[in-house]
């Protein structure tokens, strides 16, 4: 299950469940829309794999008790400022290269 975390991994700014300008990647790091079209050029500087939209988890228990007030989103923040240069050497490194074939 997606954690949902609360904030951009690079600049911090909020991303609560609702938001639609989160962006995870495979291993659900997550940026806002921001940082991964303008920072990160959409490569994930943890793995060099592209971004999707975040899912968002439905507020109200519509079936089965599959949402938010039975799994709540993660308030644990994860903080981490993108090194630009060493991230600019990844992106020339597979930038270039689609997705599917990264």
């Amino acid at each position: 299950m997606l954690k949902l975390m609360p904030t951009c991994q690079n600049c911090n700014c909020a991303l609560p469940p609702e938001s639609t300008e989160a962006r995870i990647c495979t291993y659900e790091c997550t940026f806002c829309a921001i940082c991964v079209d303008g920072v990160l050029q959409s490569v994930c500087p943890n793995c060099g794999g592209n971004f999707m939209p975040r899912p968002i988890r439905p507020a109200h228990n519509r079936k089965g008790g599959n949402y938010l007030g039975k799994d709540p989103a993660t308030t644990v923040v994860r903080h981490q400022p993108v090194d630009l240069e060493a991230h600019a050497a990844l992106v020339a490194a597979v930038g270039h290269i689609p997705p599917h074939e990264r």
